[in-house]
């Protein structure tokens, strides 16, 4: 394997079949797990590897003993699902979701766990085919809909039990959502994303704010709504895209205070290196300032939040380079960022190189 001699290696693993109908306790009884992993290698590298060899495979691991055989019935429907055989996976995924042994334990209880929520998101796709599926007359028009109803009903089950229990489950919660706004069920789909938000028995995810925000917006939910949510993700993740979308709410805000906290949105996504060149991000500061700039106190508002970057923000956002730079690729940059300079950094004082635009940025 190591030397990428797929044939060879799969004439050595012929042998290890034999290896997994041995009831004595030889090197089969404890070497499944290995003997699995390294036959999916070679099958998935062997030019000549066929579906037909996969399946054979797995059912003979399913069948070689029951400490694995849930994880093999989930890669099982991996496989097919990805060469396009939707039902054949989730057939499978039904009779790992009905498969006990002996008394179950807690690992037992979690792998159950993440069958029952795959085989939920088969469901889905299932309904989702059927529903974009063109409908040739309308005397099968009813017909069509109780079955894609029924894969609902299917999915939906599954979905809604797998959030009873702690986790990151961004794609079956975008699922269940979409299922349920399909059938105008918009309070329960609020309340799914709200408790995927909230509720502290989840991880703490940014997704899932952004999820609620991007479902609230599509229901035109009021702005003072959207921007609780929006404070939120930015205190998870300040660099976040969605913090112009913050910014926007507040700079529009005739709430007192709003407008220094844009400022300070502003300043936290710049303090990260991958808004560095964004003309949007830097030109919504621009429009911060020039509406700060209104009040009599803008001056110390700037000063407050400039406290703690007066020692790295010039490094990383005013020096030569960055000036050569802008004037060559980024003109428009240049300019918004030279009328900021004085403002947030006025100790600071830079010159374009010679030969470029001889232009103080104090100016």
């Amino acid at each position: 394997m190591l030397h990428h001699r797929w044939q060879e290696a799969a004439e050595y693993m012929a042998c290890y079949p034999q290896q997994l109908e041995d009831t004595t306790a030889g090197p089969g009884k404890h070497y499944k797990e290995m003997i699995w992993r390294i036959t999916i290698e070679i099958l998935h590298h062997h030019p000549n590897s066929k579906m037909e060899d996969y399946n054979i495979i797995y059912e003979q691991m399913k069948q070689s003993g029951f400490k694995h055989y849930l994880m093999i019935c989930l890669e099982h429907s991996f496989y097919l699902l990805l060469h396009g055989q939707i039902e054949n996976a989730n057939r499978h995924l039904s009779i790992a979701e009905s498969w006990r042994h002996g008394q179950e334990t807690a690992h037992q209880y979690q792998r159950s766990k993440l069958i029952q929520a795959y085989s939920g998101l088969l469901d889905y796709i299932i309904w989702c085919d059927k529903k974009n599926a063109p409908t040739k007359t309308s005397s099968t028009t009813a017909g069509s809909n109780k079955d894609i109803h029924y894969d609902f009903r299917q999915a939906s089950v599954n979905l809604k039990e797998i959030l009873k229990y702690p986790g990151v489950w961004d794609p079956f919660i975008l699922s269940y959502v979409e299922m349920l706004e399909f059938y105008d069920a918009h309070d329960e789909a609020k309340k799914v994303l709200e408790e995927y938000a909230y509720d502290s028995m989840f991880p703490s995810n940014p997704n899932a704010h952004v999820y609620l925000y991007q479902y609230l917006q599509r229901h035109n939910a009021p702005a003072r709504r959207l921007m609780k949510v929006l404070k939120v993700l930015h205190y998870l993740v300040p660099s976040h895209e969605l913090m112009l979308d913050y910014n926007s709410f507040l700079l529009i805000s005739e709430k007192p205070g709003d407008i220094k906290k844009a400022l300070g949105v502003l300043l936290d996504m710049l303090d990260y290196a991958c808004w560095r060149t964004s003309m949007d991000a830097w030109k919504c500061l621009k429009d911060v300032i020039d509406k700060l700039q209104l009040q009599d106190d803008w001056k110390e508002v700037v000063a407050e939040q400039m406290t703690a970057r007066k020692e790295w923000w010039p490094a990383m956002h005013f020096t030569m380079f960055h000036a050569s730079e802008d004037a060559v690729q980024r003109p428009q940059l240049m300019e918004v960022k030279a009328s900021l300079t004085k403002i947030l950094c006025p100790e600071m004082k830079l010159t374009y190189p010679a030969g470029q635009i001889t232009k103080d940025w104090r100016i």
